[in-house]
């Protein structure tokens, strides 16, 4: 395993990622969301290896990554082209989300070409696609001329990787894995996922920081929520949206406001050090009622992309430092809170020593 740091300008390490993957290698590499374990998207052998390495099951779909010809051309990208060799059905609805949004943290469902890989879509006749805004991914699959499929740089379920260092520690003795470090990730939580292959309504799959309401202020489109008049059962299986993922192997819990101590009543056997994460805009916690417990304070941003941002790098911090239990506020309504709370609500239900275990469920 080998860890490059890099810029837009060094050309040469880029250009021994491009051959590593040229030669059906993996590269961990920077995106503004997390870091992804990228394979040539065209080549079978290769996207099995992400599988294998991840230990991720066969059948959750992968992203394709994709760029813009030229990075001087991003004001007037024809994203049809970009689109086209690998999803057919290019409604108007995409169009205008690609212009508004791409490069960025939206990742659009289509209808698939008939030449895009089975083990990238697990078998469905859908693809997902996403144009990435990391000037360090855009050159690589620039440079590789084709798609690269990205999913989160680490083991299957667990937490996702927001640097280079994450990435290295999850893959630990990998032999032939190269890292590209381009910083720590900006957005900090995967992308917004919309199903647009249906040709009716745009479908929120999976929350984001990119929101309905600001897709709706940008473009005009609505998008809907699952089970607002479609059959969840007809809608494509996407990455993240298992139940149990992001997890810590230290138990996670979320508290409602000043409901702490309820908090820690689930468990019969008490915790004795617990980190808490407190608002930083609210006053430090009551201790009161549990004498026997050593709470650890983590101020978390009031500020939704700001929590975003830090939401990962937080829970790997607190998973590596051997607390019993971590708990988290409940965050507050709107849909700018929804993409933490989906990756919290699914990090409690796979956290935990059997984390492991329950990440295929």
């Amino acid at each position: 395993m080998s860890t490059v740091s890099t810029s837009p300008q060094s050309q040469a390490v880029i250009n021994e990622a491009v051959q590593t993957l040229h030669d059906g290698g993996l590269v961990a590499f920077p995106t503004e969301t997390v870091y992804g374990l990228g394979a040539d998207a065209r080549n079978a052998q290769a996207i099995e290896k992400v599988f294998t390495t991840k230990g991720r099951p066969s059948h959750h779909p992968l992203i394709v990554h994709v760029a813009a010809p030229d990075v001087f051309d991003l004001v007037v990208v024809d994203w049809v082209a970009v689109v086209a060799p690998w999803a057919r059905d290019i409604s108007e609805d995409a169009v205008k989300l690609m212009n508004a949004f791409w490069p960025g943290p939206l990742t659009l469902i289509f209808k698939k070409d008939k030449s895009v890989l089975g083990e990238i879509t697990g078998g469905q006749d859908t693809v997902a696609i996403r144009a990435p805004a990391h000037p360090i991914a855009q050159e690589l699959i620039r440079k590789l001329k084709s798609g690269i499929v990205g999913p989160s740089a680490n083991r299957f379920g667990k937490v996702s990787p927001t640097s280079a260092a994450d990435v290295r520690s999850e893959f630990e003795g990998e032999i032939g894995l190269m890292i590209l470090d381009g910083g720590d990730c900006q957005v900090g939580i995967e992308s917004t996922i919309i199903d647009l292959s249906s040709g009716d309504h745009p479908v929120l799959l999976r929350p984001g920081i990119i929101t309905p309401q600001e897709i709706a202020s940008k473009t005009g489109i609505t998008v809907h929520l699952p089970g607002q008049k479609m059959e969840m059962s007809l809608l494509p299986r996407v990455s993240g949206s298992l139940k149990a993922h992001y997890a810590p192997t230290t138990p996670l819990r979320l508290y409602s406001p000043g409901r702490v101590l309820d908090a820690l009543s689930e468990f019969p056997d008490t915790k004795t050090r617990v980190a808490v994460a407190v608002w930083d805009s609210e006053s430090a916690l009551s201790e009161d009622g549990h004498p026997s417990v050593q709470f650890h304070e983590v101020e978390v941003p009031s500020n939704s992309a700001a929590f975003a941002s830090r939401l990962y790098r937080t829970l790997r911090d607190l998973d590596e430092q051997g607390w019993d239990l971590i708990l988290f506020p409940e965050p507050p309504a709107g849909q700018e809170w929804d993409g933490v709370r989906d990756r919290l609500q699914r990090a409690c239900f796979g956290s935990g020593p059997s984390s492991s275990s329950h990440a295929s469920n």
